[in-house]
């Protein structure tokens, strides 16, 4: 007989959390940590989202997502979840770039970036500066009809060397392009820039046992292999959920699922205004990424001089179509050296990202996708010999994945590893206007990046909630005390 994921689950909840990426998780603790009685389910059988990691023989641990964010998350992390937590965020001090216009490593902050720029790219002092300033300003009142080319080329016109430096890592950092409003990419930058690039030391495996032990201290109701299959909502506002055949009522939803299977799969577009319905679809998708996971044998090490994230391109100039082509040219390393999970046995792992296009790998036959993805680890090993010489020799264990994986594991649509382009943040904040107690926090519309971004968010929709239930419940108190009387 098949095992109930929701044995003993009640008929009814304050709030269900669909999903558990980093925004789910986060509303998921600060709506419980404020008395509410809070489910949340998970489709898959691991919490984390992209946030996540994987096993494999030998005592490799891969992590899906941890290769970088800002300073902010401690600040989030101490608020939110624990001291623990926020205390095991630790600086990546070496930032590589190699490619045919420079070659250099940065501490990756405004001081060190000034520095190079002046003194390196020979830019005029005041130029720098006016950019930094610009950059930091911003907010989401700013104009949206700037994009981030135009915003470069006003403050370093024909200086491709400098707009490769700016964008590379705001670009594997959540999927910016020049092509994107210019608030998306400055505010990210500015973020990064405060005091560096951070990781979480002990890997996501570590994190994530942490935020649940968290979240079951507060009594967070954790259901695994739970896939949500409906959102129902009547007379404008939600009513229940269905999982896993069983309904359950609530008074309100967060999904942390993606915006557009939000809207579109699990609650119907026939319940929401034509007009919000034509804005979600035009909503973008952001593009997904592969990813290489290479694991070094027992005892190997790499120098850490190697860096910590290294950018590496062959390509001429930086063009987001060239970052997105199945003909690769630019791959970001992360290397992860036995300090990363000082808990566990003392490996050296790397892992190569790579933006990618959803359409390049989707209708690909099964025998043909399994050759592109291992002819996918062969040119990344090919690449990877340049810093770590003979790596074919010395690894272990190599493996693929690409946006169908993606897809496959998060249910996100097209395997979109950073949600939708900006126009999406606007549908996701009028969700609630158009259906009571709906919600959606995640990957959207590009708030600050990836991680941090998402655990923002989540944070935010959870002072929402906690608003709309406080007022529901004095409503209701003053609705008894008048019957009363």
């Amino acid at each position: 007989m098949p095992k109930d994921f929701l044995k003993d689950a009640k008929d009814e909840y304050d709030v269900v959390v669909i999903g558990s990426g980093l925004a789910g998780l986060t509303a998921a603790n600060m709506l419980a940590r404020n008395g509410y009685n809070v489910l949340l389910l998970e489709q898959h059988y691991k919490l984390g989202g992209m946030a996540t990691w994987f096993k494999r023989p030998g005592g490799h641990i891969f992590d899906i997502s941890l290769h970088g964010f800002p300073y902010g998350m401690v600040k989030s992390c101490r608020r939110y979840w624990t001291p623990e937590i926020a205390d095991s965020i630790v600086q990546l001090k070496h930032i590589r770039f190699d490619n045919p216009m420079f070659s250099l490593t940065t501490s990756f902050n405004r001081d060190d970036f000034t520095k190079l720029l002046i003194e390196q790219f020979q830019v005029d002092p005041a130029a720098v500066h006016g950019f930094f300033d610009a950059a930091r300003k911003m907010d989401f009142q700013d104009d949206q009809h700037t994009t981030t080319g135009e915003l470069l080329n006003r403050f370093f016109p024909g200086r491709e060397d400098v707009i490769r430096l700016l964008m590379e890592p705001i670009t594997y950092a959540n999927g910016s392009t020049l092509e994107d409003p210019a608030i998306s990419y400055g505010i990210v930058f500015s973020n990064f820039m405060s005091k560096g690039v951070f990781t979480f030391q002990g890997g996501t495996d570590r994190l994530i046992h942490l935020m649940e032990a968290e979240m079951r201290r507060n009594g967070v109701d954790i259901r695994i292999k739970c896939d949500v299959e409906k959102i129902d909502c009547q007379g404008g506002r939600v009513r229940s959920v269905t999982v896993n055949g069983r309904t359950i009522k609530t008074k309100a939803v967060v999904s942390n699922a993606n915006l557009k299977q939000t809207i579109f799969r699990l609650v119907g577009e026939e319940v929401f205004d034509r007009d919000y319905v034509d804005e979600a679809r035009a909503v973008r998708l952001n593009n997904s990424s592969t990813q290489v996971y290479m694991a070094l044998k027992p005892d190997d090490t790499i120098e850490e001089s190697t860096g910590d994230l290294l950018f590496s391109s062959t390509a001429p100039l930086f063009r987001t179509e060239m970052l997105l082509s199945r003909e690769i040219t630019s791959r970001t390393f992360s290397f992860y050296y036995p300090r990363t999970r000082p808990q566990g046995k003392p490996r050296c792992l790397i892992v190569s990202s790579t933006n990618a296009r959803y359409e390049d790998w989707a209708d690909l036959p099964e025998d043909e996708y399994q050759a592109s993805k291992q002819d996918l680890v062969e040119t990344t090993l090919d690449a990877l010999d340049k810093y770590v010489p003979n790596i074919r020799d010395r690894i272990a264990h190599a493996e693929a994945s690409t946006p169908r994986t993606f897809q496959h594991y998060t249910h996100h649509v097209a395997g979109a590893s950073f949600g939708t382009k900006f126009e999406g943040l606007q549908v996701s904040f009028d969700l609630p206007k158009q259906i009571a107690g709906l919600y959606h926090a995640g990957s959207v519309g590009i708030i600050m990046s990836g991680w941090l971004g998402a655990m923002n968010y989540g944070r935010m929709v959870a002072s929402d909630v906690d608003n709309l239930l406080a007022t529901n419940c004095s409503q209701a108190d003053a609705a008894v005390s008048e019957v009363g009387s």
